[in-house]
């Protein structure tokens, strides 16, 4: 790898008439997000422009966005799409759910430090200000990036824990939703996954169904990632990707989203999930659903 030939590479696809894109996605996808980012510094220092704004002033659309998310540090790109969220016309309640129910506590740290110093509040803060109710306290304590995160399981405790969300919800004339945020934001996961197997014997049926049937709205979405999560990552990126593809129209913030900020972490794991769950593979669905360089950019970050 060498930053000075890519950011040449780069230069000259941008450079005189028309822009090459296909030796964008090129140089781009076969890097990765820290190579991304020794080619933006050296991109400066040798030839004395931004490379962020040259990208900006040759590209549009989505296919802009997907590049300009490759080119951002991950932590950052987090950090804008919860500004984008919170900040943007409505409340894109979907990416802060996708966001703050998925990231680890450390991931969860960096982004609150980041969004402070990039905008001077505090991502709690913002939450607070943008968002209501029950479905507030749950962004709030996900967005503390403080669950346990250990691996003991405490059977006594897991019993406990089960019985108290069968009689926080199924049990009583309704849901003490308090309880189920308590219990599934902060305990460890191999813990909650014990108490989810208790909870199907007391209840007599899966937590999520529970869920649905308690809770509704921005809530019920809420809980139901931080319990996909827990159970099955890419299975949750799977059906993010899948739901923002299916029927009319693509929702493209997320589509875009998720392929930028998985391609590098679980995205093998993600199509395996997407194939297995929808028995179409996430290569396909992308085709069927993009054009243009918006899809050769994607096929690429999907790979397979």
């Amino acid at each position: 790898f060498s930053a000075e030939q890519e950011a040449q590479a780069l230069r000259k696809a941008m450079k005189g008439f028309g822009t090459d894109e296909d030796a964008i996605i090129d140089t781009l996808t076969k890097l990765n997000v820290s190579q991304r980012q020794q080619v933006l510094i050296t991109y400066k220092s040798t030839i004395g422009r931004d490379l962020i704004d040259d990208l900006k002033s040759e590209l549009s659309g989505n296919f802009e966005k997907v590049i300009i998310g490759l080119m951002t540090p991950t932590t950052m790109y987090d950090v804008h799409e919860l500004r984008r969220a919170l900040k943007g016309a409505g409340t894109d309640e979907g990416c802060l759910i996708e966001i703050l129910a998925s990231r680890t506590n450390a991931e969860i740290r960096h982004i609150n430090e980041n969004y402070k110093l990039q905008y001077g509040s505090t991502l709690e803060d913002d939450i607070v200000s943008d968002t209501s109710s029950m479905f507030r306290r749950v962004l709030v304590s996900l967005a503390t990036g403080n669950r346990d995160e250990g691996t003991f399981v405490d059977e006594a405790l897991a019993q406990q824990d089960a019985q108290c969300l069968y009689e926080a919800g199924e049990k009583k004339w309704g849901t003490d939703e308090v309880q189920f945020m308590s219990i599934l934001c902060t305990r460890n996961r191999c813990h909650l996954l014990r108490v989810f197997d208790v909870y199907r014997g007391i209840a007599n049926k899966d937590i999520t169904e529970s869920i649905k049937s308690e809770m509704s709205g921005d809530l019920e979405d809420a809980l139901l990632a931080v319990v996909k999560c827990l159970r099955n990552k890419p299975a949750y990126f799977a059906e993010r990707l899948y739901k923002s593809m299916k029927g009319l129209g693509t929702d493209d913030s997320t589509l875009i989203r998720v392929m930028v900020s998985r391609s590098e972490i679980d995205m093998l794991y993600i199509r395996r999930e997407f194939l297995a769950t929808y028995g179409k593979s996430l290569h396909s669905f992308i085709k069927g659903d993009c054009s243009g360089d918006y899809r050769k950019v994607l096929l690429r970050l999907c790979g397979g």
